[in-house]
């Protein structure tokens, strides 16, 4: 059966101080935990108003300590802004806080400008062309297998040690990370709520096709992240998406602002072609009520065949996220 799990991404909100928006992840993590989702991932993003989760690893840690049962995870650790070794480190001391809970997931995009991306790492731009080593250290270091003999690095190890090792995950939104989840037999998410769906079918069949089975999986097992808001009602929903709607439409200029309020996103001055772009994004959306939506989910995800479905949201209202995810984890039966 298909798996529902939650993508927090912290969003920004318009006259609302971002670190408040930190700890509204935290209490929406235990909500989804009660609502039964199986996984929360947090993503990392950089230098922007939209996106407050800069950290993921640190907002792990909150919240793996303050739940029991769902797994905790990055969406992703942008691997070539950081040393394996030391993300390593990170995820293994994660597993000592919530043994059997952790997922690692990770990615290559910079997840920023490529002037936040230089500070982060003034080698990124090399590093991004050395993210399948990367990826390859990481997965020794966390599982405490053997590097390559010629590895400078063989002899070093990674503590805390447990019985538990972070489910290793490869994001991506392109078919260069699907094929590289293949060739090392990693479980796969692609990000279809970055292109609205365009290239999903080619990256899901890229995964499967170049698929080796691995000590971790034996067969593909892949997943898709799909920005969703449920309501009690479709008119509720199309109104908490205005918010999603403008933020999107506006990032033609380059702009990742953060959400405005529906009634601030209403007096927004748009361009011709941002307004088509809205147009756009209003037809695509996946919103509804709980029924509804939950319907077109499921169809979604059968469809292409993955194994679990990742749910982000995002409104001016914490309380209107809670609602969705509460909604749709009943009317999924989660």
């Amino acid at each position: 059966m298909m798996k529902f799990s939650v993508l927090d991404q912290s969003p920004g909100k318009m006259g609302v101080s971002p670190d408040v928006c930190i700890r509204e992840s935290i209490a929406l993590a235990q909500e989804c935990e009660k609502f039964g989702y199986y996984r929360y991932w947090l993503s990392e993003h950089h230098n922007t108003e939209a996106v407050a989760g800069s950290a993921p690893e640190i907002l792990m840690a909150a919240i793996a300590a303050t739940t029991k049962t769902i797994r905790v995870g990055s969406a992703g650790i942008m691997l070539p802004h950081y040393s394996a070794l030391k993300v390593a480190e990170q995820f293994r001391v994660l597993e000592a806080i919530a043994p059997g809970r952790i997922d690692l997931g990770l990615g290559r995009a910079p997840g920023s400008d490529g002037r936040t991306a230089f500070a982060l790492n003034p080698n990124a731009a090399r590093a991004a062309d050395n993210f399948p080593a990367q990826v390859r250290d990481v997965m020794a270091w966390t599982s405490g297998a053997a590097l390559p003999l010629d590895h400078p690095f063989r002899e070093i190890t990674c503590e805390p040690r447990g019985p538990f090792n972070p489910e290793i995950w490869i994001l991506g939104s392109s078919s260069y990370g699907a094929q590289l989840a293949g060739y090392f037999g990693l479980p796969y998410c692609f990000a279809y709520f970055f292109t609205d769906g365009e290239g999903t079918e080619e990256a899901l069949d890229a995964y499967r096709r170049t698929f080796q089975p691995s000590e971790i999986l034996q067969k593909p097992h892949c997943a898709i992240v799909v920005w969703a808001l449920a309501a009690d009602t479709r008119a509720e929903a199309e109104y908490w998406h205005r918010s999603r709607a403008v933020t999107w439409a506006v990032r033609t200029r380059g702009k990742f602002i953060a959400m405005p309020t529906p009634e601030e996103a209403e007096k927004f001055e748009l361009t011709e072609m941002e307004r088509v772009r809205l147009a756009a994004s209003q037809d695509k959306a996946l919103i509804g009520s709980g029924p509804e939506l939950a319907a077109r989910l499921r169809a979604l995800g059968t469809g292409l065949g993955v194994d679990e479905m990742v749910i982000t949201t995002g409104a001016t209202s914490h309380a209107a996220r809670v609602k969705s995810y509460q909604l749709l984890a009943k009317e999924l039966n989660i």
